[in-house]
């Protein structure tokens, strides 16, 4: 009885393995590229990433490592012990942070992340035969985590890049890239979910993978089993700081348009609808007596605004922008944020029960944006402007919002952060940057006062 269950056992798990490769060899069948997926004795993946590994690239970069004591960067403690405002010199080190993807070997052009590359001085591209290549900073996004790079490409292969929107739950990946700087390594797994949003901050619209991302992984190549570009990784989730099987890479089709605009601008030029809303919760969807699962409800229209030239309403539920159902804010501001001023968003709307298509043009917002050393020169670093559409206080406060602060900067030690509300400067209410610019440039004393989270307190700028 024993023996008879054993031989069993065998034969379906002998089965098993003939249907995986079954399977493996019909997805392998017809392909953009020439060399085979599998040799005729063995299922191997090793044709195909012969032909990819070269395209994935390790980066290196030179950054400044600050060598005095942490507590000597707070400018206040630095005054109550009278130390001069210099501060100590700092190191030049070299050290390896991550991966790339050579996709235009014409152009030169590398992706990989901002993450990456945000403090580099320097950077420089090394290649799977060892070479190392200077490279240049095309142009950086932080809110899609997306960074690209110029190198002397020729001769090198370039990564094709599909469809990502082509991507099911279930196809197989390839992760490449070079984890805790070991050097390239390759991961398999599948794709484990779609449209993954890890946070509140910047675009998100992620690939989510149990093939193996570690540290080091960052802006290298998520592959389908053609031998093409499906994303670019990016984010693990881990409590430990390894792998644990959720990975997260951004799509191509997210990555391709993000970078369409760094090599034709330097940067991304985002518009705006004008309008401030929030989640349809259900308790609101009950308080406005409607039954809709998810959704964004407006809670102010701007004046002279795209929005309200096409005629949008507060308290109207946004349900669809382009045939694409809209379940949160978030949602909605992923799909906007990330066309161009001028393109246009097609929108279903349900206003007193009935549904409605509303036609919006992408508006320009970047007039009413301005650096900080324009304004003051202890707001160097900071990038001010009106308040955003997802920001927690849209549509309960006024005032100027804090959009970036660069790390080391004076507005970074004036004690500013991103998300900051400025209320008032210098004791006059603040609505615009305009506004505040007139009242900035006034003095080089500033005082503001500052909106956080729940909280408000005073900066003095001097």
């Amino acid at each position: 009885m024993r023996s008879s269950r054993a031989s069993a056992s065998h034969v379906v798990r002998l089965a098993a393995l003939i249907g995986i490769a079954l399977m493996l060899v019909g997805l392998s069948m017809p392909s953009a590229r020439a060399t085979p997926l599998l040799s005729a004795d063995k299922p191997t993946l090793a044709p195909m990433l012969k032909e990819v590994l070269p395209s994935v690239v390790n980066i290196k970069i030179t950054a400044r490592q600050s060598m005095e004591n942490p507590l000597l960067q707070d400018p206040f403690f630095r005054r109550f012990f009278g130390l001069p405002d210099e501060q100590q010199p700092r190191e030049r080190q070299s050290q390896p942070v991550g991966s790339g993807v050579i996709i235009d070997n014409k152009e030169g052009l590398v992706l990989t992340n901002h993450h990456v590359i945000a403090q580099a001085e320097e950077i420089v591209v090394n290649l799977s035969s060892g070479r190392d290549i200077e490279a240049e900073l095309v142009g950086s996004d932080p809110e899609t985590d997306i960074a690209v790079l110029r190198i002397d490409a020729s001769g090198l292969p370039a990564l094709p890049m599909a469809d990502s929107d082509a991507l099911q739950v279930g196809d197989f990946v390839l992760a490449i890239g070079n984890p805790f700087g070991l050097g390239q390594t390759v991961t398999s797994g599948i794709v484990s979910a779609l449209g993954r949003m890890t946070g509140t901050e910047g675009y998100q619209n992620f690939i989510q993978t149990d093939a193996a991302i570690n540290p080091g992984n960052s802006g290298g190549a998520l592959i389908n089993l053609d031998g093409e570009l499906v994303g670019i990784n990016s984010q693990i989730l881990s409590r430990t700081g390894g792998n644990i099987g959720i990975g997260f890479a951004i799509p191509t089709n997210l990555a391709r348009t993000v970078m369409d605009q760094l090599v034709e601008h330097g940067d991304v030029q985002r518009g705006k609808i004008g309008i401030v809303g929030q989640t349809l919760t259900d308790e609101l969807a009950k308080a406005f007596d409607r039954e809709v699962d998810g959704g964004v409800v407006i809670t102010k229209v701007m004046e002279d605004s795209p929005a309200e030239e096409a005629g949008l309403k507060a308290e109207d539920i946004i349900i669809e922008a382009d045939g694409a159902r809209i379940d949160d804010m978030l949602k909605l501001r992923n799909h906007i944020g990330l066309k161009r001023v001028g393109d246009r968003v097609k929108l279903k709307v349900l206003r007193d029960g009935k549904e409605r298509r509303v036609t919006v043009e992408i508006g320009d917002d970047e007039a009413s944006e301005a650096g900080g050393d324009a304004l003051h020169p202890k707001l160097e670093g900071a990038r001010l402007g009106p308040i955003q559409e997802d920001h927690p206080l849209a549509g309960r406060a006024e005032g100027v919002q804090v959009l970036e602060v660069a790390q080391g900067s004076p507005a970074a030690g004036a004690g500013l952060r991103p998300g900051d509300i400025i209320m008032a400067a210098n004791r006059q209410k603040v609505t615009s940057v305009p506004e505040l610019s007139e009242i900035a440039g006034g003095g080089s004393q500033l005082l503001l006062h500052i909106r956080r989270g729940n909280g408000a307190l005073f900066l003095l700028l001097q």
